[in-house]
């Protein structure tokens, strides 16, 4: 026979070991669907149903067929380590798998292998969801993630979500049929997961939580907490349902206060389910009384910090006033949690209180404190958060001489609303930008009530372009003296602009091009 296929299998044994096991890592024995797969695979080797054809030397492919219900055609490809299957199914099938076992079969017994294989198996995932308890589900995923991150297993940053995308595609073949059910099913395993993710990173040397992939794996799976957190406060809650409820409470408990690293993050989800979920008044009692009695809390815990998230869930005004009678630049990043909480929660009352205690420091903090790639984005979340409550005339000035250059927005329109054009003028006189930009900051709204006060502001752009001393600038200073020529017809200044040109072309008549811009413009 030209085609050994018994050489070939010892040849290519390292590899054949390698995908099995990558095979017993995603199958999970405890699933029905996973254990029929295996079966099946099994079966088709015992009965011969796998049939190699040929082997192409050159690209060191074996292909195969495998006659099934649908006859379907494998290639493993030994030179790039993957196999494909003319199926439809995306991921491990019963033809892959039971083709990688008709090759090892020829160093080792298929059946011991099956039989290890089941031999992990504890308990169906399916009898555990028809339980329908917080253990069981909690049992559910302990079920599934000791398969996907064995203890020790070092996990690449890259691999962190595909772990999640998997675990979650397992888990959701079981969830409950009843609409009712099922985001609260969703939001407890993703929460499970991911708690169960941050602590096997905690627990295994060599990871580190300050990267990229974590802080994308973070990202995303907030947006999922969030999206199913709509979807659940949007439904009734079922008086069967509560249980599932102190699980999640003691999930997220767990989660802020046993995990390690990125403490800001995991406060941040802590307050999104409090602020969302957890609506109860002698829940939230329950949990205050809770973190008051709590003995030695890791150094990044701030117990401070969470007392006053629940003096504003509980709306005890007199106990916040008090604990932010002194604060200093250490707990801003806390503060502004808090009040982001706040505003989420709608507690107008307990934001306003936490914005006037942190208007003292917010400059030294945004300008100290915030690096400088973050600034623009921080002063923006800061105006989000001040439009929500009255602030004087003074604490308007404070705030906005706070945000400095990256305040050039909010400062215009607040000057624009408070009729201070003059000032608005000066301002952006001092900080040069683009005229696009002054659109942004109100140009056109100072143009229909006090034109006047733009054209020196005119000028200066004007001025601006011509120090570059290019035709291209020529033309753009043109531009802007074409606006500056309506702004003055407006306010009625139509010789002072005539006159102001004139002296222009005086004081620049050696610049040819300069001159002839102006006259193909009509602007004298």
């Amino acid at each position: 026979m030209a085609l050994s296929i018994s050489q070939l299998a010892k040849e290519h044994q390292a590899f054949v070991l390698t995908k099995l096991k990558e095979a017993e890592q995603a199958l999970h024995p405890s699933s029905t669907e996973d254990e029929e797969l295996v079966r099946r695979a099994v079966f088709s080797v015992r009965n011969k149903s796998i049939v190699f054809e040929r082997f192409n030397g050159a690209s060191s492919i074996l292909y195969a067929s495998v006659q099934d219900v649908r006859p379907a055609s494998v290639e493993i490809d030994f030179s790039k380590e993957e196999l494909y299957c003319s199926c439809p199914q995306t991921k491990w099938c019963r033809h892959q798998v039971g083709a990688l076992l008709a090759l090892y079969q020829y160093f080792d017994s298929v059946q011991n292998w099956s039989g290890a294989w089941r031999a992990q198996k504890s308990v169906q995932l399916k009898s555990l969801a028809d339980e329908r308890s917080p253990q069981s589900w909690a049992t559910m995923v302990d079920e599934v993630m000791k398969r996907l991150l064995p203890p020790g297993r070092v996990l690449e940053g890259y691999g962190l979500s595909a772990v999640r995308t998997d675990a979650l595609e397992r888990l959701r073949r079981h969830m409950p049929f009843e609409r009712e059910w099922q985001p609260l099913y969703k939001l407890f395993m993703e929460l499970a997961i991911f708690n169960t993710i941050w602590r096997h990173l905690n627990e295994t040397p060599g990871h580190s939580l300050d990267t990229p992939y974590m802080k994308y794996f973070i990202e995303q799976s907030t947006q999922s907490f969030e999206s199913i957190l709509t979807e659940l406060t949007n439904r009734s809650r079922l008086f069967a349902t509560d249980p599932f409820y102190d699980g999640i409470q003691l999930l997220i408990r767990e989660f802020l206060l046993e995990r390690q690293g990125l403490f800001a993050n995991r406060l941040r989800l802590y307050m999104l389910l409090w602020a969302v979920l957890f609506y109860e008044k002698p829940r939230r009692e329950q949990e205050l009384d809770y973190l008051n009695n709590l003995e030695n809390p890791s150094a990044e815990i701030s117990l401070q910090s969470l007392r006053l998230l629940f003096y504003v869930l509980l709306q005890k005004e007199e106990l916040l006033l008090e604990s932010l009678a002194q604060i200093s630049l250490p707990q801003m990043q806390d503060l502004f949690e808090l009040a982001t909480f706040a505003q989420r929660a709608g507690e107008s009352n307990s934001l306003a209180v936490i914005l006037r205690a942190m208007l003292p420091l917010t400059g030294t903090f945004l300008q100290d404190v915030v690096p400088v790639v973050q600034r623009a984005q921080y002063v923006r979340q800061f105006q989000l958060l001040f439009d929500d409550i009255q602030l004087t005339d003074e604490e308007e000035a404070t705030l906005y001489s706070a945000f400095g250059v990256y305040g050039l927005q909010p400062f215009s329109n607040f000057l624009i609303k408070k009729g201070r054009y003059r000032e608005w003028a000066a301002l952006h006189q001092l900080n040069p930008s683009s005229l696009s930009y002054l659109e942004m900051c109100g140009l056109k709204d100072v143009l229909q009530i006090e034109p006047a006060t733009v054209l020196p502001l005119y000028h200066v752009y004007a001025m601006a372009e011509i120090g570059q001393k290019s035709r291209m600038n020529y033309k753009q200073a043109v531009r802007i003296w074409k606006s500056m020529r309506s702004a003055a017809k407006r306010a009625g200044k139509t010789a002072y602009f005539e006159t102001y040109m004139q002296t222009i072309r005086a004081e620049y008549k050696r610049l040819r091009a300069l001159q002839e811009e102006i006259e193909k413009g009509n602007l004298v």
